[in-house]
C-alpha cells in the first residue's frame, strides 16, 4: 500500500511552476476584487478561502476562492445584491456569470481556472447566518491543523474518492467534501490510516467529540463546531461506497484505485428503463435539485401502488434546462389483475363494509387460507408508460412538488428504453442499468 501511496502522491501534488502560475491568477483576481470592495461601506474584507487557501488543491482542480466579508447587520437583500455587483464588475473582461448555493455568488474563468466571488457575514463562531459564514474559519482552522505532508495526505484521499466517483458536496452528488475530507485526514492522521479505519467503522460510529445524537449511518463531526455532522450531506450510497472501497483498496491495493473507470453496463436492460423528461425554469442549483429529488422519491411511490416494482431511480439535469426522471423497473408492463387483502372475517363491520364496497367491481372475491376476505381487481393501465401519463395529467397536486407543478403544467413527455435519448443523456441513465465500478474490485 505504501509504494502506491507513495507513486500517487507524486501525480497529485502540484509543481512548483504550477503553483507560481496560481499564485499569479490568484493576486491578478484578488487585486481586481479588491479594487471594487472600496466602492461599498458594507464590506469590511475580503480573503482567500477554499482549498487553495488551505495548500490542499488538487494539480488538475483548482479553484480559487475569494470571500467577501459583509458586515453583519447587512440586510440580506443588499449582501445578495452587492456581492453579484462586485463579482462583475471585477471580473468583467472574464465572462462572469452567477452560481447559486444558499446565496448568489460569481464565477469567472482565469486562464482555465474557475474564480468564486463568495460573500459572507462578519459573525462569531455560532453565529451563522449564511452557508459561507463557516468557510473562513474552516481555512484557519485547518492551516493551523494540518501540516504540509497531512496536506498532501488530502490531496491523495480527494484524488480517491473523485476517481471512485463519490466526492463534491453538491447536492447532486452528497458526496464527500474537500473539508470532510481534510477532517478525515487531520482526525487519522494519513491517508493510510483513513482507508484502514474506514474499512472497519461500525454504523453510526463517530468521528470527532460532540455530545449530540445523531441519526445517520456514519458520524463525521466538523471541529469547529461540535454540534454539526457533516455526514449529514452524504448520502448512504456514497458512504457504502466509500467503506466497500476502502475494504477493497485495503485487501489489494494497486495504481487502479487512481484511475478513471468506465461502467459495464448490461445493455439489455434499456427497456426495462421508463423516462419522464419536461423543462424546467432555472433557479437555484439547490432548490431544483431538492425539489426533484423529492419528486422521484414520491413517483417511485406512485409506480409502486400502481404494481410496477421500481428497483433504482435518479433524477438528472442536462445543459439545455431540461430535466430527466429515470426509473428501472423490474417491468414495464404488468399482470392486467391483481389480488386485493381486505379484513379479516371475525372483523363484522370491516369485512360487510369491504365486501359491499368492492363486489360490484371486483371480477372475483373469496376467504383465503389467511382468513381474509379477498378480491381481485383489474387494471386500469398494464403500460408502465400509460400509468405514468396519466397519472401526471390528473394528479400533478398529488404526486409533485409545488414548485415543480408548473413546470409539468408546460409540458412533459414519458417513454421506455433509450431510443430518443442524447449520448450524454444515456450516459446519465446507464448508471441505473450498470454495475457499480467500486464492486468490481472484489473480483
Amino acid at each position: 500500500m505504501k509504494n502506491i501511496i507513495s507513486t500517487v502522491s507524486k501525480a497529485v501534488i502540484p509543481s512548483k511552476s504550477l503553483e507560481e502560475s496560481k499564485k499569479r491568477i490568484a493576486e491578478l483576481a484578488f487585486n481586481l476584487v479588491q479594487k471594487e470592495i472600496i466602492k461599498f461601506p458594507e464590506v469590511i474584507g475580503l480573503e482567500f478561502g477554499g482549498s487553495f487557501a488551505k495548500g490542499t488543491w488538487l494539480a488538475k482542480d483548482a479553484d480559487i476562492d475569494i470571500f467577501i466579508r459583509f458586515k453583519k447587520n447587512t440586510s440580506d437583500e443588499k449582501f445578495g445584491k452587492i456581492s453579484k455587483k462586485i463579482g462583475f464588475n471585477s471580473l468583467k473582461k472574464y465572462s462572469p456569470y452567477v452560481r447559486y448555493s444558499q446565496h448568489p455568488y460569481v464565477e469567472a474563468r482565469i486562464k482555465n481556472t474557475k474564480i468564486n466571488v463568495v460573500p459572507f457575514y462578519d459573525v462569531e463562531i455560532g453565529e451563522w447566518k449564511s452557508a459561507a459564514d463557516r468557510s473562513t474559519f474552516h481555512t484557519k482552522f485547518m492551516n493551523k491543523s494540518l501540516t504540509s505532508k497531512m496536506k498532501n495526505e488530502v490531496r491523495i484521499l480527494k484524488t480517491f474518492l473523485k476517481l471512485n466517483g463519490i466526492y463534491g458536496a453538491e447536492i447532486a452528488r452528497q458526496g464527500f467534501s474537500g473539508y470532510v475530507s481534510e477532517v478525515l485526514i487531520l482526525h487519522f492522521g494519513s491517508f493510510e490510516n483513513v482507508i484502514k479505519s474506514i474499512s472497519t467503522i461500525k454504523e453510526n460510529q463517530v468521528i470527532g467529540k460532540t455530545s449530540k445524537k445523531f441519526e445517520t449511518s456514519i458520524v463525521i463531526i466538523d471541529p469547529i463546531d461540535n454540534n454539526r455532522n457533516l455526514a449529514a450531506a452524504i448520502s448512504d450510497e456514497n458512504i457504502g461506497k466509500f467503506i466497500l472501497v476502502c475494504r477493497a483498496f485495503k485487501e489489494k491495493a494497486r495504481v487502479d484505485f487512481f484511475k478513471s473507470k468506465k461502467s459495464q453496463i448490461s445493455k439489455e436492460y434499456w427497456n426495462n428503463l421508463l423516462v419522464i423528461k419536461f423543462r424546467y425554469k432555472a433557479r437555484s442549483s439547490d432548490i431544483i435539485w431538492g425539489q426533484i429529488k423529492r419528486v422521484t422519491s414520491s413517483l417511485s411511490i406512485q409506480l409502486e401502488l400502481g404494481g410496477f416494482r421500481v428497483l433504482r431511480s435518479k433524477p438528472h439535469i442536462d445543459q439545455q434546462n431540461e430535466i430527466y426522471l429515470f426509473f428501472f423497473l423490474e417491468s414495464t408492463r404488468i399482470s392486467p389483475i391483481y389480488s386485493k387483502n381486505g379484513p379479516e372475517f371475525f372483523r363484522e363491520d370491516s369485512s360487510k363494509s369491504f365486501i359491499s364496497k368492492n363486489l360490484q367491481s371486483s371480477e372475483l372475491m373469496w376467504i383465503g387460507n389467511n382468513k381474509k376476505i379477498i378480491s381481485l381487481e383489474k387494471r386500469r393501465n398494464t403500460e408502465a408508460v400509460d400509468f405514468m401519463t396519466e397519472f401526471l395529467k390528473k394528479n400533478l397536486q398529488i404526486g409533485i412538488p409545488k414548485g415543480l407543478q408548473a413546470d409539468f403544467k408546460r409540458g412533459f413527455k414519458v417513454s421506455t428504453g433509450n431510443k430518443n435519448l442524447s449520448k450524454s443523456i444515456k450516459e446519465a441513465a446507464s448508471e441505473l442499468i450498470s454495475i457499480d465500478d467500486i464492486l468490481l474490485y472484489f473480483n
